[in-house]
């Protein structure tokens, strides 16, 4: 059986940014990782920026995976919203690159890794877009710019499970849906 090397590349790569970060990692690293000749790797990609993108696209498919394994059709657009947020915060939190490049931008400001967490948040944006948008359809939820929405959700369930703790006790799972339920769904306002 014949050896795909631009997987057994890509797979390398991706351990390395993992291990070492964007900036650290060099296509040397690569290539003793991947056990090919870096001339092999040049072959397939024209710079680390390539390969990098090649391994964010990679990511990003598999994060959107993990969100629509959750979401059932047949249950309310909040009851799916958390299950697939809560899911795509577990992914980042156990996949080693999500974190390295947070790391990374947190200490170094790497453009590529600050652009690499930028695109992993366009994402996570654009599927609960998706899932504004057929909640709006279903009547559901009110009328509302869809987009902006999306990215207000997805800031308040960071600041609840990841902000909040910084300072207080975590909340639990069922505490951050009451509470984004109560803060997207109930509000403030008394009746």
């Amino acid at each position: 059986m014949a050896v795909d090397r631009r997987q057994l590349i890509v797979d390398a790569a991706a351990k390395s940014f993992a291990l070492f970060g964007y900036k650290a990692t060099t296509m040397d690293q690569v290539a003793k990782i991947a056990n090919v000749g870096k001339g092999t790797i040049y072959t397939f990609f024209t710079n680390k920026e390539e390969l990098f993108h090649e391994i964010m696209k990679r990511l990003i498919i598999e994060m959107k995976q993990v969100a629509e394994r959750v979401v059932d059709p047949n249950r309310r657009f909040f009851d799916n919203l958390n299950a697939a947020l809560e899911q795509l915060l577990e992914f980042r939190e156990e996949h080693e690159l999500a974190l390295k490049l947070s790391h990374e931008v947190r200490e170094i400001g790497t453009p590529m890794a600050l652009e690499g967490i930028q695109q992993i948040e366009k994402v996570v944006v654009g599927y609960i877009q998706q899932q504004v948008q057929l909640a709006i359809d279903k009547g559901e939820i009110k009328p509302c710019n869809a987009e902006m929405t999306a990215f207000v959700m997805l800031k308040l369930y960071m600041a609840l499970t990841v902000e909040w703790k910084k300072t207080h006790e975590p909340l639990t799972k069922q505490q951050v849906a009451e509470q984004l339920r109560f803060y997207m769904q109930v509000g403030l306002a008394p009746e």
